[in-house]
C-alpha cells in the first residue's frame, strides 16, 4: 500500500508537469479529483509477455473515463501485482490535453531462471530434487516458488530420516543474460535422526517389548533390533502408532487410544519418544445373530465364521473371516453366483465386556455370466487363452473360478502374470455380469547362442525355443512374422559342438491341446549325441578321473591339457553315441481335483559304445573292452499335481509328481541264464531292463503381507530297481551333487543337484541306485517385469546317494547352505549363479565340499 501511495504522488507530479507543458491551467488535489478520458495506454519494460494481455489484466481500456486520483488506477496496480510476475509496477501519465490523458504502465518483469547449481547432494538426490521441484530454465523466479522449493527439498530429506536438514537457496544475477538469475541450492543434510529410546506410559496388559515389536519402522537401539532400521521417519511413525492400536485391538482392547506422545531431541541426532496410552477394558465376542440369510442356515454360517461366544474380541480377525480369507463368509456367496451380495456387521449391543453382533445380509439374486471378453492378446490367438478359462457364458458368477482362470492364464507363459486383471462388469438391471480379462503379452521365445571355454576347449551352442508356435500356419505366408505363432505350441531345436570331441543335436515339439477340444498334450522328441573322449587330452591325463583308469568318484570336469585339434580318430578311440526318440501323451484329471495330471511316455534309446571300459567299467570283463550296442525301450507314467499360482516366481501352491519308468522284464521271458560269466557286455545288456521310481514334492508359502518373501520347501527321492540281480542296469542311474547341469560324459543318467558340492561327487563313477534330497529356500523378487524376472535366494539343502538298499539311511544327509540369484530373460530363458558351502566330506574327502560356485542355465533346482 505504501508503494501505491508513492505511485499516486508520482502520478500527480507527472500530470501537473504535463499540464504546465501543454499550457493548460491544470492542478490536481486529493480533495478535488478530476475525471479524464484515457486516450492511449502504453506498456514498457516487457520482453516476454504480450502487452495487449497485460492491458486487459490491468482493467484499463482506451476511451474509458477514469478519476485521477481514483480507484481505477489503484485497482489496476493491484491486479498487476496480483499476478506475481513483476518486481516493480508503475502507472504514469505521459501527457494530458484537456480531459484526455495518456497512460504508461511501467513494469519490471521478475528475473528468469538461467541455471541451477546444487551443493551437498549426490547425483541421485539431485535427480530426485529436479523431478519433484519444477525449476525450469527460462521460467520466472518468484518468492513463493523459492519458498516451496525449500519446503519440498527439506521434505525429501525428512523422508529419508534427515530431520535436521537445512536448505539455503541463494539467488544471484547472471551476468551473461539480462534480467536472469542463477540459483545456488545448498543442502546441509546433517546426520540421520535415529531413535534412542521408546518409552510407553500407562501400559499394564501388554508388555513394552510387544508394543515395540508391533512398530515396524520405528525402532529403538538395541541388540534385538540389530537388523531393523533405527532412523526416525515422521510418516512411518504415524503408521506405527496405528499398529500399536491394532495390536491392542487384536487382544480385545477395542477402546485403546494414544492419549499423547512427545518427541524429545537428544544430542548426536537422536530422539526419545514417549507414548502415553489409555488401554481401556478388554472385550469378548458375544452372540452372533444372522439376519436376511435364506441360502445358508445360521448354524452353517456360524461354523464358517469360526467366531465363538467368549472369544477375545478382535476386529481384524472378524473382518478376515467375513471378507478377506479364502474361505470367508462373503466368498461363500460370491462363489455361488451372489455377485450383488452385501454383508453389514452391526454391533447390536454391548453388555459389560461382551459385544453382541447382528450380521445383516442382503443376498440379492444370483448373477449369471453374460459375456467373457479377452483383451490385450496381440500375438496369442484368442482360443488359446479362452480354452484355459473356467468362466463360461450362462454359468453362475464365481469368484473362485475367476481366480482359477487367472492362474491358468499365468501358467501359459504367454502373458505377464503380474498384469493379468479380471474385471467383472455387473448389470444389476438384468442380473448378469460381463467378465473382462485384461492381458499383457510378454515375449517368451528364447534363443541360445553362446560359446564357452572349459577344459581348454571351445564349446559352441545354438538353440531356438518357440513357446507360442503355430504348426497349422506353416504354409500361410502372411503368418510368418518372422515365424507362425499364436497357437501355444512349443518347438525347440538345439545343437552343441566342440569339434571332434563332442556333438549333440535335439528336436522337440509339444502340442498342449491335441485336437483342440480337450487339454490332452502330445509331445515328440528326437536327439543324438556323440562323444569321443580320446580326442580330449584332459580325459586321458592324470588330472582326469577317467584317464588313469577307474576312479571311485567323479570330482567334476576340472581343467587339464585340453582338446587335441589335430587328432585323427582310430578304432582304439573311446566313443559313446547316444540316439533317442520319445512320444508322450498327457491329460488332466477331474478327481481328486482338476489340478491333477497323468502323463504317459514311450521312449527308445540306443547307446553305441566303443572301448568304454574305463568309463563304464561294469560293462567290461574278461570277455570284452566295453564295446557294443545297448538298447533301452521304456515306458513311463507320471502322476502329478500342480497348483502353483505362476511358473516363474510362484508365491503359493504346491507341485507333486510320482513317476514310474520301466522296461519289459526281458530276463523273465527270454530264458537266458545271466549268472553265466562267459556272457559279453553286449549279450548281457543288449536290452536293458529296470524299474525306476521318482518322487518330487514342493510347497510355496508367502511369509510377508505383500507375498514377495516366499519360502520354498522341496523333497525328492529316487530309486532304481532290477528284475534280475545279475542284470542290474548300467544306465538310468543317479548322479548327485553340484549344479545339476548335465555333462556330456553322463548320458543315460539322471543329474541331481546338491549345491555346495562338486558335480556328481555323491555318486561313484558307476552312478547311484538311490538318492534323497530336501531343500529350504527363501526367495525375494528384485523385479517381476515382463522384460526380466529377477529374484535373490538363500538356501539350506541336504542330500545323499547310495548304491544298495541295505545301505540306505534317509537321515545321513550331506548338508549345505548358500545364496544365489535367478534371472529370467524372455529371449534367453532362466540363468543363475549360486554360491554354496558344503559342510560335510564325502567318504573322508573334504576337497569336494566347502565353498563352491554353481552356474545354472535353463532349469530350476
Amino acid at each position: 500500500m505504501h508503494k501505491i501511495k508513492i505511485f499516486f504522488v508520482f502520478l500527480m507530479m507527472s500530470v501537473a508537469a504535463f499540464a504546465q507543458e501543454e499550457g493548460t491551467n491544470f492542478s490536481i488535489y486529493y480533495s478535488s479529483p478530476k475525471k479524464y478520458t484515457i486516450a492511449d495506454i502504453e506498456v514498457v519494460g516487457i520482453r516476454y509477455l504480450d502487452t495487449n494481455v497485460l492491458i486487459q489484466v490491468s482493467g484499463l481500456t482506451v476511451g474509458e473515463e477514469i478519476t485521477v486520483p481514483g480507484e481505477e488506477i489503484s485497482n489496476a496496480i493491484k491486479k498487476l501485482w496480483g499476478n506475481q510476475m513483476f518486481s516493480d509496477v508503475r502507472i504514469e501519465a505521459t501527457k494530458v490535453v484537456g480531459d484526455q490523458i495518456w497512460l504508461q504502465i511501467q513494469l519490471q518483469e521478475r528475473p528468469r531462471l538461467a541455471d541451477v547449481n546444487f551443493f551437498g547432494v549426490s547425483k541421485s538426490e539431485r535427480d530426485d530434487i529436479t523431478e519433484r521441484v519444477l525449476l525450469l530454465k527460462g521460467s520466472q523466479v518468484t518468492d513463493n516458488q523459492l519458498i516451496n522449493a525449500e519446503r519440498i527439498i527439506s521434505g525429501i530429506f525428512h523422508e529419508k530420516g534427515f530431520l535436521n536438514t537445512e536448505v539455503n537457496i541463494v539467488q544471484r544475477d547472471d551476468t551473461s543474460q539480462v534480467n536472469s538469475v542463477i540459483l545456488d541450492i545448498m543442502v546441509d543434510k546433517k546426520e540421520k535422526v535415529k531413535v534412542e529410546q521408546i518409552v510407553f506410559h500407562g501400559v499394564g496388559n501388554l508388555s513394552d517389548s510387544q508394543l515395540r515389536k508391533a512398530m515396524k519402522k520405528t525402532n529403538q537401539r538395541g541388540i534385538r533390533n540389530f537388523f531393523r532400521t533405527k532412523k526416525f521417519l515422521q510418516d512411518k511413525y504415524k503408521e506405527d502408532k496405528g499398529l500399536i492400536i491394532d495390536k491392542y485391538n487384536e487382544r480385545g482392547y477395542r477402546d485403546a487410544t494414544i492419549v499423547a506422545d512427545t518427541i524429545t531431541p537428544l544430542p548426536n541426532s537422536r530422539v526419545k519418544i514417549d507414548i502415553y496410552l489409555d488401554e481401556g477394558d478388554k472385550y469378548y465376542f458375544g452372540d452372533v445373530r444372522w439376519m436376511g440369510n435364506t441360502v445358508y442356515p445360521s448354524d452353517y454360517l456360524d461354523a464358517v465364521l469360526g467366531v465363538k461366544k467368549g472369544d477375545v474380541f478382535d476386529q481384524k480377525t472378524l473382518n478376515k473371516r467375513l471378507n478377506e480369507d479364502e474361505d470367508a463368509v462373503s466368498n461363500l456367496y460370491l462363489d455361488n453366483g451372489y455377485l450383488f451380495f452385501n454383508l453389514e456387521p452391526v454391533e447390536a449391543s454391548i453388555e459389560d465386556d461382551t459385544i453382541n453382533y447382528e450380521m445383516r445380509i442382503y443376498e440379492g439374486t444370483q448373477a449369471t455370466i453374460n459375456k467373457v471378453i479377452i483383451e490385450g492378446n496381440t500375438k496369442t490367438h484368442e482360443h488359446v487363452a479362452r480354452r484355459e478359462l473356467r468362466t463360461y457364458p450362462g454359468d453362475l458368477f464365481s469368484k473362485a473360478l475367476i481366480i482359477r482362470s487367472v492362474r491358468e492364464l499365468s501358467q501359459l507363459g504367454h502373458f505377464d502374470p503380474e498384469a493379468i486383471n479380471p474385471v467383472p462388469v455387473p448389470h444389476p438391471e438384468d442380473g448378469t455380469v460381463d467378465i473382462k480379462y485384461e492381458l499383457q503379452e510378454k515375449a517368451n521365445d528364447q534363443i541360445e547362442l553362446s560359446g564357452g571355454w572349459g577344459a581348454r576347449m571351445f564349446v559352441g551352442t545354438i538353440g531356438l525355443r518357440f513357446s507360442n508356435f503355430s504348426v497349422r500356419n506353416i504354409l500361410n505366408k502372411e503368418a510368418w512374422r518372422p515365424l507362425p505363432t499364436g497357437d501355444g505350441q512349443t518347438l525347440a531345436i538345439r545343437a552343441q559342438t566342440s569339434g571332434k570331441f563332442y556333438n549333440s543335436y535335439s528336436l522337440s515339439f509339444v502340442e498342449p491341446w491335441l485336437g483342440g477340444k480337450k487339454p490332452n498334450s502330445f509331445s515328440i522328441s528326437l536327439s543324438r549325441s556323440r562323444v569321443n573322449y580320446s580326442a580330449n587330452n584332459y580325459y586321458n591325463s592324470s588330472y582326469s578321473p577317467y584317464g588313469s583308469g577307474y576312479s571311485s568318484y567323479n570330482y567334476g570336469y576340472g581343467y587339464g591339457y585340453g582338446y587335441n585339434y589335430d587328432y585323427e580318430e582310430s578304432s582304439a578311440d573311446q566313443i559313446q553315441i547316444t540316439s533317442s526318440v520319445s512320444l508322450g501323451y498327457g491329460y488332466r484329471l477331474k478327481w481328486p481335483d482338476d489340478y491333477f495330471q497323468v502323463y504317459h511316455e514311450v521312449a527308445y534309446q540306443r547307446y553305441k559304445l566303443q572301448n568304454m571300459a574305463n568309463y563304464y567299467y561294469f560293462l567290461s570283463d574278461d570277455n570284452d573292452d566295453g564295446s557294443g550296442q545297448f538298447n533301452n525301450l521304456s515306458f513311463k507314467t507320471t502322476f502329478a499335481r500342480n497348483s502353483v499360482d505362476q511358473p516363474l516366481f510362484p508365491r503359493s501352491g504346491s507341485e507333486f509328481s510320482l513317476s514310474l519308468q520301466f522296461t519289459p522284464p526281458f530276463s523273465l521271458i527270454n530264458g537266458v541264464d545271466y549268472s553265466r560269466t562267459d556272457l559279453t557286455s553286449e549279450e548281457r545288456y543288449s536290452w536293458i531292463e529296470y524299474h525306476k521310481w521318482k518322487f518330487k514334492g514342493g510347497w510355496y508359502t508367502p511369509l510377508s503381507k505383500n507375498r514377495n518373501l516366499v519360502l520354498r520347501t522341496n523333497v525328492e527321492y529316487g530309486f532304481l530297481g532290477y528284475y534280475d540281480k545279475d542284470r542290474r542296469s548300467p544306465f538310468e542311474r543317479f548322479r548327485v551333487g553340484g549344479s545339476g547341469m548335465s555333462g556330456y560324459n553322463f548320458y543315460g543318467a539322471d543329474i541331481v543337484s546338491l549345491r555346495g558340492y562338486q558335480d556328481y561327487s555323491m555318486s561313484p563313477t558307476t552312478g547311484s541306485n538311490m538318492y534323497d534330497k530336501v531343500t529350504l529356500e527363501l526367495r525375494y523378487p528384485v523385479t517381476l517385469k515382463p522384460s526380466a524376472t529377477i529374484y535373490v535366494l538363500g538356501f539350506m539343502e541336504g542330500g545323499n546317494a547310495w548304491m544298495n538298499f541295505e545301505d540306505y539311511n534317509p537321515f545321513d544327509l550331506k548338508r549345505s547352505a548358500g545364496l544365489g540369484v535367478r534371472i529370467f530373460l524372455p529371449m534367453f530363458g532362466l540363468m543363475g549363479i549360486d554360491w554354496g558351502y558344503g559342510f560335510d566330506d564325502i567318504n573322508g574327502d573334504d576337497s569336494v565340499s566347502g565353498s563352491q560356485f554353481h552356474f545354472v542355465i535353463g532349469q530350476q533346482f
